[in-house]
């Protein structure tokens, strides 16, 4: 099973305060857009995603079909392959993707101690 990208989703109550937070840590505005209230920072191959106002828990994320610095992968495992194997092996899962389409999708599942993960595949 290959999920691709690791990034961590922060839900952040200040994007600018924490944009200026974690660029101390040495991360680089890598994507998103600061007016939407959403920003993608990188450090090496370090990934967090500041999201205000979008959900309420921080969430460990995975892209399927990207690398760490967001470029398409020649092969992964679709995200409705990875949601179907999820399913068969009896994990619940939330907001599935249309199994019978094909390119972007997401789904979401949520650990045994509440922590939720989004399988977003953006290609």
């Amino acid at each position: 099973m290959k999920l691709g990208a690791f990034s961590i989703s922060l839900a952040v109550k200040d994007l600018a305060a924490s944009k200026e937070f974690y660029q101390k840590l040495g991360f680089e505005q890598f994507g998103g857009e600061f007016e939407q209230n959403w920003l993608i920072m990188k450090n090496d191959q370090h990934t967090i995603g500041l999201f205000q106002g979008m959900f309420d828990k921080n969430m460990l994320t995975f892209n399927p079909g990207w690398s760490q610095d967001a470029k398409g992968l020649a092969e992964f495992t679709d995200v409705r392959e990875l949601q179907k194997s999820l399913k068969d092996d009896g994990i619940e899962v939330i907001n599935p993707t249309d199994e019978s389409g094909q390119g972007p999708g997401s789904f979401m599942v949520v650990d045994p101690d509440g922590n939720p993960i989004l399988i977003d595949q953006h290609c």
